[in-house]
C-alpha cells in the first residue's frame, strides 16, 4: 500500500475510534440517566453482578477481610436521624478490580484506567459444565474461539466475562476457594477454575478487549504459583474483574455492562460495583 493509503487508513481508524468512544459515552450517559431517574423500568431490566461487602465477603487467604464499624447511628439531640459508619478493606477482595499495576510495574493504576474500559457489551464465555467436572479447569483459546464461532464475530471491543458457575458457591469459603485454611498455608490449597495463560496472551495479543472478568477469586486458577494470566493481561493494560456474581443471568452476547471501581489514586485495584442491562 502507498504511503497516502496508509495515512488515510490511519485517519479512518482514528476517526472510527473517536466515533466509537462518543457512542459509548452517549450510551452510558443515557443508560445511567434512565436508571437514576427510574424511567423506562418496563422496557429495561438491570441486574446486579456484585457480591455484597460484609462479614462473609471472601478474600484471599492471606487477607484479613472486610471490617465494618457502625457509628452512633440514630436520632440525635436535634431530633433528626443521622448515620455514619466506617469500613476497612484490602483492595483485592469481594467483587473487585485488578488494575494493570497489580502485576505490572508500568501498568495503569486504578485511577489512571480510561473510563471506557469499564463500560461496554459483555461477551459471556460459559464453561460451567467443564468447571463442574474439573474444579481447576483452565479456560482455553478453543473455548474463546468456540464463542466466536457460535456468535459469528470476534472478541473485539467487548468485556469478556468467564462464567464458571463458581458464584453459586458464595459465601462458602471452602466450596468457593477449595479450602477454608487461612494464611500462606491456605494459598497452597486453593482450588478453582481460571483462564489459561495461553488464552490470556491470545486475548491480549490477538484480540482487542476492554476488560476481562471471572466469577472466581482470581483470573488465574487456584493452583497457579506464577500468575501468568494476570501478567499477560496486566502487561497489556487490560483491567481484570474478579469475584463477579450471577453471570448465569446474562446471555452470551448483548448485555451492556457498567463496572465502576472505587477511584483509588495510585491503587492496584479496589472494590467494584458491576451491573448489566439485559437486552430486550
Amino acid at each position: 500500500m502507498k504511503a497516502g493509503g496508509v495515512a488515510q487508513g490511519s485517519e479512518r481508524a482514528v476517526s472510527g475510534s473517536v466515533a466509537m468512544r462518543r457512542r459509548t459515552c452517549l450510551g452510558v450517559a443515557v443508560a445511567l440517566g434512565l436508571l437514576a431517574a427510574g424511567r423506562g423500568a418496563a422496557a429495561e431490566r438491570w441486574v446486579d453482578l456484585t457480591h455484597p461487602f460484609d462479614a462473609d465477603t471472601i478474600f484471599w487467604p492471606t487477607e484479613t477481610g472486610f471490617a465494618f464499624q457502625a457509628g452512633a447511628n440514630g436520632v440525635n439531640a436535634k431530633g433528626y436521624y443521622y448515620a455514619a459508619n466506617r469500613f476497612a478493606t484490602a483492595e483485592h477482595g469481594g467483587t473487585h478490580l485488578d488494575a494493570p499495576r497489580h502485576f505490572s510495574a508500568t501498568g495503569q493504576t486504578t485511577d489512571a484506567i480510561p473510563v471506557e474500559r469499564f463500560v461496554g457489551e459483555a461477551a459471556v464465555i460459559d464453561v460451567a459444565a467443564r468447571a463442574e467436572a474439573d474444579p481447576c479447569y483452565l479456560v482455553t483459546v478453543d473455548d474463546l474461539m468456540a464463542w466466536e464461532t457460535a456468535q459469528r464475530r470476534q472478541l473485539v471491543d467487548v468485556i469478556v466475562l468467564v462464567r464458571t458457575g463458581w458464584s453459586a458457591r458464595w459465601p462458602d469459603r471452602r466450596a468457593y476457594l477449595g479450602t477454608d485454611v487461612r494464611g500462606a498455608e491456605g494459598v497452597a490449597l486453593l482450588r478453582f477454575p481460571g483462564l489459561a495463560p495461553e488464552a490470556a496472551k491470545w486475548l491480549a495479543e490477538q484480540r482487542r478487549v476492554r476488560a476481562v472478568g471471572i466469577d472466581t477469586a482470581s483470573i488465574d486458577h487456584g493452583p497457579s504459583t506464577h500468575f501468568e494470566a494476570h501478567r499477560a493481561l496486566c502487561a497489556a493494560n487490560i483491567p481484570v474483574f474478579e469475584n463477579v456474581a450471577d453471570l448465569a443471568l446474562l446471555p452470551a452476547t448483548g448485555a451492556f455492562l457498567v463496572a465502576l471501581p472505587m477511584k483509588i489514586a495510585g491503587g492496584s485495584g479496589g472494590p467494584l460495583r458491576i451491573v448489566a442491562r439485559l437486552p430486550e
